[in-house]
């Protein structure tokens, strides 16, 4: 049976709920392999998939388990969501600010997919930092002290863990329904009243023309608000890293300033657009303006730093770590790269450097592999900066001298000189109402 569902699929044909469900449901229970879904996913990749049947595969993925019930708690529930990029921490910021609002922020993240990091693996380089809690205990601390950022337990849209994971390393990453199955049906099962969408747009996104970005944003936003769950997306710039590190310790280090109210500008410039949407969603503040200075203040009182402290030390990581970055992982090995000649940056490939952190072992190209923590790249310059001779374009933080070196390369030729033409930070708000140009 399964082989014809996926020939019709691959046909251009279209599935049924029952068809979905019974996918889905084989899937999760192991009777259905990965090879099987694997074509499944590339046929979807290339055929797309009619409106009910991207509900239908998002109700059976979000139904494959157990829901997050946080209906009852007395406070607005509102996250955000990433598509995924390169330097993308924003999270690592927004959660913390949120929490200090009085609202419940149940962060459920991922692991690196493709030339991308995950949330979870920055965590993660923080020592004892547990992000396999139950949701059990993930509420109990939502209780506490407003914040959890957690990952896919085995019980919650186990459909989703398999499939984000086969995506990862079968070429299948950049489908509109797969991703839009994959990030709603997991959010969704949060019990959400409010989620924002950081669309990324660009040559380092997944999906990188800003139109079929904003057919995305529109399609996760239809199955938000159809669930009564408030969804706002923004679609924002990925055609250089955000901010300055790229690696999953050198990433929490930046993060750590950012709450210091000492992070790259472009880093900060996102979060705190993104975070007045998650205010909007939430319900408690309906002026931008004003949701915009109330989070200003969160970082310039500490009291956003403080929070995330909380957090690190709730989920069993060494707080230290915010007044004592040393004590995160630290790669052996650090090189810079100097600029060979006068000029003007003209673009800084995310798409690259993110392939270049995977390649030290920042990230995987195989769903075992194991994380290292401490490599990475940090990129000094934007597009558009004036440059001399011998100032430094980048560092790269690796585990040895020649992977430092092949590195080195690689983030030389992704530094261009020439005309700069950046895609605005920050271009367009999408709503149930339609697109907003901001830029």
């Amino acid at each position: 049976m399964v082989p014809r569902l996926i020939e019709r699929k691959r046909d251009g044909g279209v599935l049924t709920a029952a068809e979905w469900q019974g996918l889905i449901a084989g899937y999760v229970a192991d009777r259905i392999p990965d090879y099987q879904m694997a074509a499944l996913a590339m046929a979807i990749l290339f055929r797309g998939l009619a409106d009910d049947e991207l509900v239908a595969l998002t109700q059976a993925m979000r139904e494959s388990g157990e829901q997050f019930h946080l209906g009852d708690l007395d406070r607005p529930r509102v996250d955000k969501h990433s598509i995924g990029g390169v330097g993308d921490k924003t999270s690592l910021l927004l959660a913390p600010m949120l929490a200090c609002l009085d609202v419940a922020v149940p962060m459920i993240s991922g692991r690196g997919l493709g030339h991308t990091g995950g949330t979870l693996d920055k965590l993660e380089s923080i020592p004892g930092f547990r992000t396999g809690l139950s949701l059990a205990d993930a509420r109990r601390q939502i209780e506490r002290i407003g914040v959890a950022m957690v990952g896919q337990t085995p019980q919650l849209v186990p459909a989703d863990r398999k499939l984000y994971a086969l995506r990862d390393v079968t070429g299948t990453v950049e489908s509109i329904p797969l991703i839009a199955a994959s990030i709603m049906s997991k959010k969704l099962a949060e019990s959400l009243t409010g989620l924002v969408l950081d669309i990324k747009t660009g040559s380092g996104a997944f999906i990188r023309n800003p139109t079929d970005s904003q057919v995305l944003a529109r399609t996760m936003i239809e199955l938000g608000e159809a669930s009564g769950c408030r969804t706002i997306g923004l679609l924002t710039a990925m055609d250089r890293p955000l901010g300055v590190a790229c690696g999953n310790a050198l990433e929490v280090e930046e993060s750590i300033q950012g709450l210091l109210g000492s992070g790259p500008p472009d880093l900060m410039e996102v979060t705190f657009a993104l975070g007045v949407e998650m205010v909007v969603a939430a319900g408690i503040e309906s002026n931008r303006a004003i949701a915009r200075t109330r989070l200003e203040a969160l970082v310039a009182s500490g009291a956003a730093l403080e929070r995330f402290g909380l957090l690190i030390e709730a989920q069993g990581g060494d707080r230290r770590v915010i007044d004592e970055p040393s004590r995160l992982p630290v790669a052996p090995v650090v090189q810079e790269i100097a600029a060979e000649a006068d000029g003007v940056i003209g673009t800084v490939e995310p798409r690259a450097i993110g392939h270049v952190v995977v390649a030290l072992g920042g990230g995987r190209s195989r769903t075992d592999e194991v994380i290292d923590s401490a490599v990475g790249v940090r990129v000094l310059v934007k597009p558009g900066a004036v440059i001399q001779a011998g100032q430094i374009l980048a560092t790269v933080h690796a585990r040895t001298n020649t992977a430092a070196q092949h590195a080195a390369e690689a983030v030389r030729k992704a530094i261009g000189f020439g005309i700069a033409d950046p895609l605005p930070l920050v271009s367009h708000r999408v709503t149930k109402d339609g697109v907003e140009a901001l830029a």
